[in-house]
């Protein structure tokens, strides 16, 4: 499926091709939180090789800060893009796994087809005030769970 995604003030636009377009996982570290403006973050999965960019100029990279209790505090190997303009956080990239790309799904202007199911995770970090709803499994921390594998287990691939 090709998704076509921008910023919000329309100097980056970008696609890219994904057969794993369920918006899921719904992630309530920190992170996703703060890099997202939400109360949660939520990425989709694409082919690195298929994404194609435009208002390159307009990028910034941000190398995210890990913070765990009683550890020092050491920077995230994922790359996370957004509009030096406006500030929206367009993808994430990461060296280890070089095939891919993890847009953020409310960059994404394509319509999303609505997942069957979702999963919460990361929430030993979520706020007090935030509500988890809807069904799912959900998990303390990050859980053995790829999108691929989501997708796979309902069969939702998209070829």
């Amino acid at each position: 499926m090709r998704l076509r995604g921008s910023c919000q003030c329309g100097k980056v636009e970008f696609r890219v091709d994904s057969e794993t377009p369920y918006p899921f996982m719904y992630c309530y570290c920190s992170i996703c939180r703060k890099t997202t403006g939400g109360a949660f973050g939520c990425n989709l999965m694409g082919a690195r090789k298929s994404l194609h960019v435009t208002g390159k100029k307009y990028l910034r990279k941000y190398h995210a800060v890990i913070r765990n209790p009683g550890k020092r505090p050491v920077p995230s190997e994922g790359e996370r893009w957004f509009c030096g303009e406006c500030g929206t956080h367009l993808y994430v990239m990461d060296d280890r796994w070089p095939e891919g790309v993890w847009p953020n799904a409310g960059a994404i202007d394509t319509k999303l087809p609505v997942s069957p199911s979702y999963v919460h995770l990361m929430l030993k970090f979520k706020p007090d005030w935030v509500q988890v709803s809807g069904k799912g499994p959900r998990f303390e921390i990050y859980p053995k769970l790829s999108i691929d594998e989501w997708h796979d287990k309902h069969r939702l691939r998209v070829r």
